[in-house]
């Protein structure tokens, strides 16, 4: 089966990766950016990164047969540095008319400080002005709950977004609902350590139906598997899911939520 992963990030992975990636069914990905292992010192270096995005990884991921996506941010990890993180949100708009941009991501809470919910609000302010699409990132383990409804509440206070174009990313059972009842897009995150395992990921699809929900291996630098997503359409095939279903949450469900942003040109793989 095709499959979409929206959340890897393949500047932490090899070569063999995309062609392990292709052998299994992945025709398209979405790269947001992240936090590279350090805190970086510079706007250049950030520059240099979304140049990593934007020209480097589409090149390397399409001699596979991927497409490749990406989103723009400075992470929650690196947002303590307030005034680093106002030079890098006032140099992303040079990145945004690349063809694999789909919008300003993952941005969110690390340890929901004040620092990091002033950067979150002045991403959202690029993205508004923008007309950009949102993912999200939101905390690990102890900080999850909290760190949403922080998130979701900053969200909901501003009446300019559009809920049916951002996306939650790393939801779990106890988040799960309230990003979706609040008209969110939600992403469950397939991960060894933390996040949750294709098991946790085929309830909560059971929880829900499907609508609005995506899911992803978010692999990267960290102990992470990037062919998560095939174990996941394994473990709803086991307990005899329909592939209607399987198909909505692992390829329809990405491009409807991609389509959403302008620079979204997916090309379905040739069934002939």
């Amino acid at each position: 089966m095709d499959y979409i992963d929206p959340h890897i990030h393949m500047v932490s992975r090899t070569t063999d990766d995309y062609a392990t990636l292709a052998r299994m069914g992945c025709v398209a990905m979405s790269e947001p950016a992240f936090w590279a292992g350090y805190d970086r010192g510079s706007v250049d270096g950030f520059r240099d990164y979304f140049r990593q995005l934007t020209e480097t990884e589409p090149k390397r991921a399409a001699a596979y047969g991927i497409q490749h996506f990406t989103w723009l941010c400075i992470n929650a990890k690196e947002a303590e540095n307030v005034s680093l993180s106002r030079d890098v949100i006032a140099m992303i708009p040079e990145f945004l008319d690349a063809p694999n941009v789909l919008g300003i991501g993952e941005i969110g809470l690390n340890k929901n400080t004040r620092n990091e919910s002033i950067v979150f609000l002045e991403h959202l302010e690029l993205a508004i002005k923008h007309n950009q699409s949102i993912l999200i990132h939101t905390p690990h383990l102890e900080d999850k709950f909290q760190g949403t409804r922080m998130i979701l509440d900053m969200l909901s206070d501003d009446q300019r977004l559009d809920r049916t174009r951002v996306l939650v990313d790393h939801v779990e059972e106890h988040t799960i609902a309230e990003v979706l009842d609040r008209g969110f897009w939600a992403g469950m995150t397939l991960y060894p350590v933390t996040k949750c395992t294709p098991e946790r990921a085929a309830d909560m699809i059971e929880m829900t139906g499907g609508e609005r929900l995506l899911v992803n291996s978010a692999g990267d630098w960290g102990p992470s598997k990037p062919t998560a997503v095939p174990d996941l359409i394994f473990e709803l095939r086991r307990r005899g899911h329909r592939e209607s279903l399987i198909k909505k949450v692992v390829y329809d469900n990405p491009i409807e939520f991609f389509s959403k942003s302008s620079n979204f040109k997916f090309k379905p793989r040739d069934a002939s």
